[in-house]
């Protein structure tokens, strides 16, 4: 994981809190195999957790994931590995109360108000408007998030020091990916021009449509708006998007379309989209292409802040991080079922081409 470069004062030499920022990979983002060594090295170095709890304390832990937990069960998996690596036996030292938005905005409110009762230690959140409305609910429980610009939100005064109740770690930014996007779907289409962006008029985006628009402009694409609202949107927007015989379709993921992700897939397929995605389960789930960050190794990554503050931290001082774990994934059974040829130059830099 990485801090912000353009907000960052720097950790302190003998804070293990941030992986160093070094070894960039050609395409401008960090070399994906650093972070495996770096968490690997932490997890090794770091001392058992219960050495530094109160005598019989069992901590209570309140997450509360924006999706379904009949399809992001293996994210709270990932958070369990990597509580238990860190030391922690869930019933002895740990108990964990989750709750699923099952992709509404709107749950959140009262979800968070149930860990609340139950008296959480800490509250682990994701998404935007899981941040947002944690940030509503407490300013005193510490609260570790994964959510869009947490600055920009206005969940943080900083990524070196975020002050307050929370800390955790942020999506790259969209625009800053778009253009990875964009340039993958080149690879598979040279002539696009006409690309369709699917994205969550519910969601709590640190940014907007005109900053989307604006960072696709100067590699020759327009960028076509497609909101829905939840699940029910699906059909009729790909309809749409199938009618303007458009070159390929960006999904902007979020609670709605991750949580759906199967029908968003299967849809692109009906009407020959070429897809492309930030999270690989989308492309596990049969969609064309994926880049983005390993989500359970985010999930993972979580547990150790929750570690920090189990030993004293505050999160205010926990500088924010940015994954640095990024996946290619490409299904080639999709690509042949669209027509499409992936070169070999494309296929040797993914990480998991599934076939």
């Amino acid at each position: 994981m990485r801090s912000r470069a353009n907000d960052r004062q720097g950790p302190r030499p003998d804070d293990p809190a941030v992986a160093p920022a070094a070894g960039g990979s050609g395409d401008g983002v960090m070399d994906r195999r650093a972070f495996i060594g770096t968490l690997a090295g932490g997890l090794l170095t770091a001392p058992l957790a219960a050495e530094a709890q109160p005598a019989g304390k069992v901590w209570r832990i309140g997450f509360v994931e924006a999706g379904s937990v009949s399809v992001n069960r293996h994210f709270l998996d990932a958070f369990r590995q990597g509580l238990a690596e860190l030391g922690y036996i869930e019933g002895q030292q740990i108990a964990i109360e989750d709750r699923w938005a099952e992709g509404r905005a709107d749950a959140f409110p009262g979800l968070l108000a149930e860990v609340i009762r139950l008296k959480a230690d800490v509250i682990v959140v994701t998404s935007g408007n899981g941040g947002v409305a944690a940030k509503r609910a407490t300013t005193t429980i510490p609260t570790i998030f994964f959510v869009d610009d947490p600055v920009r939100l206005g969940l943080a005064a900083s990524f070196a020091r975020p002050g307050g109740n929370m800390t955790g770690l942020a999506f790259t930014p969209f625009e800053e990916l778009l253009g990875k996007y964009l340039q993958l779907l080149k690879d598979l289409v040279p002539k696009a021009s006409r690309v369709a962006l699917l994205w969550e008029r519910t969601g709590v985006w640190a940014t907007s449509i005109q900053d989307w628009r604006a960072a696709a402009k100067p590699l020759g694409v327009t960028l076509e708006s497609f909101e829905v609202d939840d699940e029910r949107d699906f059909d009729r927007t790909f309809n749409r998007m199938g009618q303007e015989h458009l070159d390929g379709v960006i999904v902007r993921s979020g609670p709605v379309t991750v949580r759906f992700r199967n029908r968003i897939v299967e849809l692109a397929a009906k009407h020959r989209l070429r897809g492309m995605y930030s999270f690989a389960e989308f492309v596990r789930a049969g969609g064309l292409i994926a880049y983005g960050p390993s989500v359970p190794a985010v999930f993972q990554r979580m547990a150790y802040y929750v570690d920090r503050i189990f030993k004293g931290a505050k999160p205010g001082d926990l500088p924010i991080e940015q994954p640095t774990k990024f996946e290619l994934v490409i299904n080639l059974k999709t690509a042949k079922a669209l027509g499409l040829t992936i070169s070999q130059s494309l296929l040797l830099r993914a990480d998991q081409v599934i076939e």
